[in-house]
């Protein structure tokens, strides 16, 4: 089949991108920052389905996750280390007490700090909403092969680690707002 344009015109065409030896069509704004957008957004919007019924939905989960390793931490530092806003940490602590998935204890080194503890109601719930947030995942990585969603985990763990370093940890409210427009 002829056509008007040479091979090594067609290959610079800026609307297609080489991907695992095949051409593809770019995205509608061909960048970056219009994939990772939709993924975070499709991911989100997933994650909190299959959390619904967890008080705090996906924060919910983040400290259960948190404190299920038995560190003793006060509310503080656990408001710190997920990068939540400490009075936003309190009213979700509240909603996962009520819930009996944590328990404030008092600190033995320092009566006027509490710790936070996870139940053993907290432990079951932590399984049970890991399994429906690991359903989420698979579900967005359906277009991989397994070896394929692993190297892409281990990729974007290293790229997170390496952006949290550079610019330090945000808090869930600086994070941009998954409904801003699909492109930088």
């Amino acid at each position: 089949m002829e056509t008007d344009r040479s091979p090594a015109i067609e290959a610079q065409r800026p609307d297609q991108y080489k991907a695992g030896g095949e051409t593809a069509e770019a995205s509608p704004c061909a960048q970056f920052g219009w994939a990772i957008n939709v993924v975070f957004r499709t991911f989100r919007q997933w994650a909190s389905a299959s959390l619904a019924d967890l008080p705090g939905g996906p924060r919910g989960y983040l400290v259960l996750s948190a404190i299920s390793q038995d560190l003793p931490r006060s509310q503080l530092a656990l408001a710190q280390q997920l990068a939540v806003d400490k009075t936003a940490m309190t009213y979700l602590l509240d909603a996962l007490e009520g819930a009996g998935l944590v328990e404030r204890r008092p600190d033995p080194a320092d009566r006027r700090q509490r710790q936070i503890v996870i139940t053993s109601q907290g432990h079951c719930a932590l399984e049970e909403f890991g399994e429906r947030l690991a359903g989420a995942e698979q579900r967005l990585l359906s277009a991989l092969t397994p070896e394929e969603a692993r190297d892409f985990r281990q990729t974007l763990d290293r790229v997170a680690r390496s952006a949290q370093e550079a610019t330090g940890p945000h808090t869930i409210e600086q994070v941009a707002d998954a409904d801003e427009a699909p492109c930088p």
